[in-house]
């Protein structure tokens, strides 16, 4: 959690699911650990639905909670258990939870331990939880990929940059919805980042502020199996920025600030192996964020994060290993490069048409 309250609602998912979907039971409690499946059974309560302790998700749609009067803190961890009664036909899932759910049979929701689960780096079902907040309490919502997901982040550590960010802050949430793979212009593990703006953004709770980080995977994935002619490389970075405006203009409809991050640089990347070309169109992009006016203000994750040697890489105490995703210490650096002052006030313009 990033934000606290005294009550609190669960967002569960089929929104990839092909047909209804059952869900036996819900409950949630405090973990003993991020890393164990332990619970503290003294906090164990059932979630219910309409009153009833079940519910069927239609196919592609999110289902809440009733609110559960159940205190939580800033930054508090939570187990929430979920009995399936029978196999889901298809599962929504979050392959990058950088969080590990355990699986086992039976109906063991309440359970203290499930010593014999298999371990998977995944969440399922889950999409989110609210909590009932102060009402000046406001919610920052992060657009990205994997750089914001937290490839290259502690497993179980809640370290990736968003959490630190979660950390500086004082009654605002923040909302990671950083998908890995994720492009601006096509689908990838996930829908792109333009399909899913109105489930992960706009319908968020109490969202006015927008972090954008998206685009490195557009850019690397042009030449990743072929060179790339001049005019595809020109024609690849008009359409990243009209993808920017698109974002713009409809988090304006809604009253949202959007601030743009720039492109983290990628050079050396064994994923991607980027050259002159590609060097050059992250930095038309990066121009084009930190100049345009476009956005309301801009966070220069490139600046923060490149090695002052070589700019097309990252500083390597900020590379995960890979060339392409920063480590802990990266993230670290990149959440407190962010001015807190951007978040001091809710739009004071009216934004839109």
């Amino acid at each position: 959690m990033s934000l606290g309250g005294a009550t609190l609602r669960v967002h569960l998912s089929n929104a990839f699911g092909s047909s209804p979907l059952r869900l036996a039971s819900v409950h949630v409690a405090r973990p003993v650990s991020t890393a164990s499946a332990k619970i503290d059974p003294s906090t164990d309560r059932p979630l219910s639905f309409s009153g009833r302790g079940g519910v069927t998700i239609p196919a592609g749609a999110e289902y809440l909670s009733d609110p559960l009067v159940y205190p939580v803190s800033a930054l508090t961890d939570l187990a929430i258990s979920i009995h399936f009664d029978r196999p889901p036909d298809g599962q929504t899932g979050h392959p990058g939870s950088r969080a590990t759910s355990y699986l086992a049979h039976g109906d063991l929701v309440s359970a203290p331990d499930l010593p014999d689960a298999k371990k998977v780096d995944h969440w399922y079902q889950l999409a989110g939880v609210d909590v009932a907040a102060s009402t000046t309490a406001v919610s920052i919502a992060v657009l990205g990929d994997s750089i914001t997901d937290g490839h290259g982040a502690t497993t179980n550590g809640n370290d990736r940059w968003t959490d630190v960010l979660a950390r500086r802050l004082s009654l605002i949430g923040v909302l990671n919805e950083g998908i890995g793979g994720n492009h601006l212009l096509h689908d990838g593990l996930g829908p792109n980042a333009l399909a899913r703006l109105d489930r992960d953004i706009f319908a968020q709770a109490a969202v006015r502020y927008l972090i954008v980080l998206e685009g490195v995977n557009d850019l690397g994935g042009l030449t990743r199996t072929a060179e790339a002619t001049p005019l595809e490389h020109a024609a690849l970075v008009q359409r990243i920025l009209a993808a920017y405006e698109q974002i713009i203009e409809r988090a304006h409809t809604h009253a949202i600030m959007v601030f743009g991050g720039t492109v983290l640089p990628y050079g050396g990347s064994g994923y991607y192996h980027p050259g002159p070309a590609n060097e050059a169109d992250r930095q038309a992009v990066n121009r084009w964020i930190r100049t345009s006016g476009r956005f309301d203000a801009v966070i220069d994750f490139d600046k923060v994060t490149r090695d002052r040697v070589h700019p097309e890489r990252l500083l390597p105490a900020y590379d995960s290993g890979d060339h392409l995703h920063p480590s802990p210490a990266g993230y670290a650096a990149m959440a407190d490069a962010i001015a807190l002052n951007l978040f001091a006030a809710a739009p004071s313009r009216k934004l839109g048409l």
